[in-house]
């Protein structure tokens, strides 16, 4: 499932795309029946909570979109007196717009979990809904912290827990936890403050990059040595995440994994030991 500055990237690349113009959204695979409700209003920008994404459209409409775990965008920019590419597939949405230069900006959702017309004060339901975003500008990790220190789960778990932190995946947990050599299986009343405003600002500063990148990059340059992902030559190399049964880059330990809350949860039992609370 595409983690926080995934959906905060696109928010970003489709304001760039449509904000200020007339766009037009067609349902190809005919299961968006709401699409014809704001199919030629004025596109006025896209936002992201956590893992949800909203185009928002004049007269207080927006297009509410998870992707969830299988759903992602595909984008094309197609140059003036050419047709857009027919749809190839299950293309739940396709919004387009003619830019300026006579290119053509096209974006093809397909399989979301959600995509639905919804309203403003919905919007702000949803919102509401979730915990703090690290990558929101008005965020405040208080509304995290006050869950967390009266919970006795796991702090491997409250932090996958949108209702405590939005945004956050599997990846950037198992990351800023190893880099915070904290236990993950540590309860969350016995997680201290300031261990968890570090994870917070360490969550800051990564998902960033993430919206700028396009990519998760959590490995310091001194624990960087080159080395092939596990996954593939085009993943992001980490520290814990599918490493398990790998030699930890900091210690030399084997990297675990167990399932945690039915998740797999990654960890290095050396640098992450209890004993290091």
């Amino acid at each position: 499932m595409p983690e926080g500055h995934t959906l905060h990237r696109l928010a970003r690349l489709h304001t760039e795309y449509f904000a200020g113009g007339l766009v037009r959204v067609a349902s190809p695979q005919g299961r968006f029946a709401d699409h014809v409700v704001v199919d030629g209003r004025g596109f006025d920008h896209a936002s992201a909570t956590g893992k949800h994404l909203f185009h928002h459209y004049e007269g207080g409409l927006a297009v509410h979109i998870h992707l969830g775990l299988y759903g992602f965008f595909d984008t094309h920019l197609v140059p003036e007196g050419q047709d857009p590419p027919a749809p190839v597939g299950q293309v739940r949405m396709r919004v387009s717009e003619v830019v300026d230069d006579g290119l053509t900006h096209v974006v093809d959702l397909r399989g979301p979990t959600r995509c639905e017309v919804i309203d403003d004060i919905a919007v702000e339901e949803v919102r509401a809904r979730l915990g703090p975003d690290p990558l929101g500008t008005d965020s405040d990790p208080e509304r995290a912290w006050a869950r967390i220190r009266r919970s006795a789960r796991p702090i491997g778990a409250l932090l996958m827990d949108q209702k405590v932190l939005a945004g956050v995946g599997n990846v950037y947990r198992a990351e800023v936890l190893f880099r915070a050599g904290l236990d993950p299986f540590r309860p969350g009343d016995r997680v201290r403050e300031g261990e968890f405003l570090a994870i917070w600002n360490d969550l800051v500063a990564l998902m960033a990059v993430g919206v700028e990148t396009g990519a998760i990059h959590t490995i310091r340059p001194a624990h960087d040595h080159g080395d092939l992902p596990r996954r593939g030559v085009d993943r992001p190399r980490n520290y814990v995440y599918q490493r398990d049964g790998w030699a930890c880059r900091v210690c030399g330990d084997d990297i675990r994994m167990q399932t945690l809350e039915a998740r797999r949860l990654f960890w290095c039992p050396t640098c992450q030991a209890p004993g290091n609370d």
